[in-house]
């Protein structure tokens, strides 16, 4: 049975992680994310994806221990891509991804929500890298890019939380939440973005993927041959006439 569970609602797909008890990752649970991922990448009728979990006790809590005991030195070179695929897929998706983080996001957990465009989290979430208390280290790559250099080295060095609220403090996390209201707040944003031009997220999508490592000059001429090549598009034109004509805009994907 299919361990991450998809449903659509207008533009929007929701992808929910559903494993319980704590939706703990296997190899064949970032293998399934990586295939969910990737094929979402390649659709057209939905413009937003919302990144969330079944209960209400974890969003996710890391790698499954049972498995990872049962690892051996030699297995581990080749379960990494399998890992990083899964990573690269939600980083990289078409379309913006809003993770909705109900309870812990520990290790792989807290890497998923890292990854997505942008978080909204319950007021009992907390995002952890405890990889140090197992012998291992990792996540601080992808949390590098959201959180200063003293606190991710913090919390990569000792294995501390990071509550919701402080993650919000920090900017990582957008809006903090009730747990009752956190999915239909994700929900009603990414039905916002989900209005917008399918063309223009997806090359809004790539503008910020593309530019977010690179020096301000090259980061501004990728940003500015994108905007060029929407504006050839028959729905940046209906997008300008719609605010003109103070009316909501209906969209081609052309």
């Amino acid at each position: 049975m299919s361990e991450v569970k998809t449903s659509v609602t207008g533009k929007v797909i929701v992808v929910t992680i559903d494993r319980p008890p704590v939706n703990a990752m296997t190899m064949s649970l970032y293998a399934e994310m990586a295939k969910t991922f990737e094929a979402i990448s390649q659709r057209m009728d939905v413009n937003c994806v919302v990144l969330t979990s079944a209960g209400s006790k974890a969003f996710c809590a890391g790698k499954d221990l049972q498995e990872f005991l049962a690892t051996t030195v030699e297995d581990d070179p080749k379960q990494a891509p399998i890992v990083r695929g899964a990573f690269r897929a939600v980083q990289q998706c078409s379309i913006p991804v809003i993770a909705a983080v109900n309870g812990a996001a520990t290790g792989a957990g807290c890497v998923f929500a890292s990854l997505a465009d942008i978080r909204l989290a319950s007021s009992n979430a907390f995002f952890s890298l405890p990889e140090i208390n197992i012998g291992r280290c990792g996540g601080a790559a992808h949390m590098g890019r959201h959180l200063p250099q003293g606190v991710l080295r913090r919390i990569f060095f000792t294995g501390d939380k990071l509550s919701a609220e402080d993650a919000y403090r920090l900017g990582f996390v957008d809006q903090v939440l009730p747990p009752e209201e956190l999915l239909p707040a994700a929900m009603a944003l990414a039905t916002r973005i989900a209005a917008k031009s399918p063309l223009g997220l997806r090359l809004a999508k790539k503008t910020v993927n593309e530019g977010e490592r690179l020096a301000l000059e090259t980061a501004l001429d990728i940003e500015q041959r994108y905007s060029t090549e929407l504006l050839h598009t028959e729905d940046a034109r209906e997008a300008a006439r719609a605010v003109f004509e103070k009316r909501a805009p209906t969209f081609v994907g052309r």
